[in-house]
């Protein structure tokens, strides 16, 4: 029984599926009951619930990445990019990590104001606080709600290390913010290009800004004295992978000074929204880019073990690998990135602390 959904419902979305998470105990499926002229189902739409998180900052011990501490100012995202592997974080709340982690979305509000507090705790040890590791922070709910403009005002005025990852341009609006950070040596972005093909991208991730807008984000970064790394990322077996040492090119030019890429990762509900997507649009490539996915990760779809579900192993994975590295040397891009500064950090100030014994 097929799992997709009507295209008149999923309209401008990434999934083609909304089926339950791994922890419920029953699935949901859509099924024509032969009752449809009579009763259609409306079209997804984005709703947005808001949540007072209890922290803000969250800690993690991988090993394999290099940041210990996120900020992720909302849950789900609206890109609806079908390869993220994000999406079964949806699952924790009993929603689905399909259409559901698209168009559900929630907004973390009051982060910036408990960030300080976070900040201004004692024996509080600065280092850099990585922003859009999860769900994009610059998503197109970002224009309205500005919780990510919220705490950059705030790591600011700390004079606090970010590193931030993202596929919108809307990062090109907080310029006034990030430059006086970054003139401080404070502040990195990186901008993440799957492809420069705008049919693709607008199939694959779409409502995300378009390959060219991104491309020129780094321009307007980089003008801004801000650094800029391009993340070639995820890169898709047999779908993307030609187009490695044109968007390095592209983005050099633009003004990107570092760069990395990360392979395409399918942990948990994720390979099966990909593959449903995959068959919709590239049926004759299927087998070929499921046979290099498992190449890859020891014949499976996906293999968490650290130090290699970034990169992937065998003959595939060090081929791109080998592209990556002759061409980024080739343009100049360095093999060890810059580290942010820690040690011009202020902690908030003593009031915030002491409002807290009467705050929640």
């Amino acid at each position: 029984m097929s799992m997709v959904t009507d295209d008149k419902r999923r309209k401008g979305r990434g999934a083609l599926s909304n089926r339950s998470g791994r922890f419920e105990g029953s699935q949901r499926v859509d099924v024509d009951d032969g009752w449809d002229a009579l009763e259609t189902l409306a079209p997804f739409k984005t709703t947005i619930t808001m949540e007072t998180p209890k922290t803000v900052i969250t800690r993690n011990e991988s090993p394999d990445i290099s940041f210990d501490r996120s900020i992720n100012p909302y849950r789900g995202c609206e890109h609806g990019c079908v390869y993220c592997f994000a999406r079964p974080t949806h699952a924790f709340m009993g929603l689905s990590p399909g259409l559901d982690f698209e168009s559900r979305l929630f907004v973390k509000q009051g982060a910036a104001e408990r960030l300080e507090r976070e900040l201004g705790a004692p024996g509080y040890k600065p280092r850099t606080i990585a922003i859009g590791t999860n769900t994009d922070p610059y998503q197109p709910i970002e224009r309205d709600h500005k919780v990510m403009r919220s705490i950059l005002e705030v790591l600011a005025k700390c004079d606090h290390p970010v590193g931030i990852v993202t596929k919108s341009a809307l990062v090109t609006r907080d310029i006034d913010i990030l430059a006086p950070m970054a003139a401080k040596g404070l502040v990195k972005v990186a901008l993440s290009v799957t492809t420069l093909d705008a049919t693709l991208a607008r199939t694959m991730e779409p409502r995300a800004t378009t390959p060219g807008k991104r491309v020129e984000a780094i321009r307007l970064l980089a003008a801004a004295g801000i650094p800029v790394t391009v993340m070639v990322a995820p890169i898709i077996p047999a779908v993307t992978d030609t187009e490695i040492e044109t968007i390095l090119e592209l983005a050099h030019a633009a003004g990107a000074r570092e760069a990395g890429y990360v392979m395409l990762r399918l942990p948990l509900e994720v390979r099966d929204i990909f593959k449903e997507w995959l068959l919709a649009h590239f049926p004759d490539r299927f087998r070929h880019v499921m046979s290099l996915v498992q190449s890859m990760r020891g014949g499976r779809d996906y293999d968490a073990k650290w130090g290699q579900r970034m990169t992937g192993t065998g003959p595939y994975a060090a081929m791109i690998a080998r592209r990556f590295e002759i061409a980024s040397d080739r343009l100049g891009f360095p093999k060890v990135r810059s580290k942010l500064r820690a040690d011009l950090f202020t902690p908030s100030h003593p009031q915030a602390r002491q409002l807290d014994l009467f705050g929640p």
